[in-house]
């Protein structure tokens, strides 16, 4: 499959896999200059790209697991979503949750994009599921360790 990625600054990277078989491509902060990242804030950093996603795709943006365990730095929004109708700059909201300034150097890796199928479907209404083994069980409801 290929994508279509727009360079909005000549700075900017392409999306890559760091190795043949990585799930997520890396994406970079296209910043001129370092930009910090203050404890419990979040900053928008730029990527510089603009991107045309296939139908039936969207693209999600999860962290880098370097950074979420050893800076506690992860995408604001748990896991951000660009839809395939979305033509703008894909920006990553970086959340520090350490209790230290995490500081960003230009073209650093800041997070993962994976593509994923999003199927249409429509929501139905009924009156009655079926019954399943688990029933409504909610959280932990499933055995703990």
């Amino acid at each position: 499959m290929t994508v279509f990625v727009k360079k909005l600054d000549p700075a900017a990277k392409l999306p890559w896999q760091a190795t043949a078989l990585s799930a997520g491509y890396d994406l970079c902060a296209c910043i001129r200059q370092e930009l910090t990242v203050p404890p419990g804030q979040t900053v928008p950093v730029p990527t510089g790209i603009a991107m045309a996603l296939p139908e039936g795709y969207g693209g999600f943006i999860f962290a880098r697991s370097g950074l979420g365990l050893r800076h506690g730095i992860v995408p604001g929004n748990c896991v951000g979503v660009i839809d395939a109708d979305y033509r703008g700059e894909v920006l990553v909201g970086l959340h520090n949750h350490s209790n230290e300034p995490y500081t960003i150097e230009p073209g650093e890796r800041i997070a993962q994009l994976v593509l994923l199928p999003t199927p249409r479907w429509e929501a139905q209404e009924v009156d009655s599921l079926d019954d399943t083994a688990r029933g409504t069980g909610g959280f932990g409801s499933t055995g703990s360790r």
